[in-house]
């Protein structure tokens, strides 16, 4: 899990770090607002270097947080002990990555895939009410809007929206557009999939329930026909 998180927001951070600094030197076309361009792109490689960082220093951080943790009490003293195990944690999931690429995995290519067809249903959401932004504008917008996720409001609802529309607003896009581009995107890509997502969830529930059933302990698990899923 560690291993996929890392591989995932690599690409997250790597994106900001480039496209923001892109932005801010003038290598690529578009607006570069201070707080959206140089700020996000530190905070990537500040990101990419902490975690990096830990291949070499993992077991004197795991250390300095035990030793803060004996020094705490309550809530803090919590906080510390779980945060110690994140140093190792980090590293095997680095180094499983790292073998990945080692491997030539084509596995490592789906976090790129994945994010670029989710900011590609943005683009298509721009150009289906007037036209994109440039494409490190809109890679921007996208990755700091999602920054908002972060934010404590409940179930998240209308963090992203209100991040994204913000971030392309101080990019200098047409506000009606980018309030029509950003809501149609969340729609497709968060909205609509909750459906087919509660139906599973609920169903999911249904055999959970079934499984942990007394009538259902001690009963052979049979191939179901057809190479289906295996039934009771």
């Amino acid at each position: 899990m560690v291993c996929y998180e890392i591989l995932t927001y690599a690409v997250y951070m790597g994106a900001m770090a480039i496209c923001g600094l892109g932005l801010w030197f003038g290598l690529f076309p578009g607006k570069a607002p201070f707080a959206l361009t140089p700020i996000p792109a530190l905070f990537g490689l500040a990101v990419i270097a902490i975690v990096v960082s830990m291949l070499f220093i993992d077991v004197p951080a795991e250390r300095f947080l035990l030793r803060r943790a004996q020094a705490s009490h309550g809530r803090a003293q919590r906080w510390l002990q779980r945060a110690a195990s994140l140093p190792r944690s980090l590293q095997a999931g680095l180094r499983a990555a790292i073998g990945m690429v080692r491997r030539r995995d084509l596995a490592v290519l789906w976090p790129l895939v994945a994010w670029g067809f989710d900011i590609g249903t943005l683009w298509a959401s721009f150009q289906a009410f007037g036209h994109a932004p440039p494409t490190a504008v809109l890679v921007m917008g996208y990755y700091v809007g999602t920054l908002a996720n972060t934010l404590p409001l409940p179930g998240g609802i209308g963090g992203v929206e209100g991040g994204m529309i913000g971030s392309f607003l101080a990019f200098g896009v047409n506000g009606s557009l980018a309030v029509l581009a950003v809501l149609a995107y969340r729609t497709i890509s968060y909205w609509l999939p909750t459906i087919p997502g509660a139906i599973a969830y609920i169903r999911l529930r249904r055999n959970v329930m079934r499984w942990r059933s007394p009538t259902a302990k001690g009963t052979p698990i049979a191939p179901s026909p057809a190479g289906g899923p295996p039934q009771s």
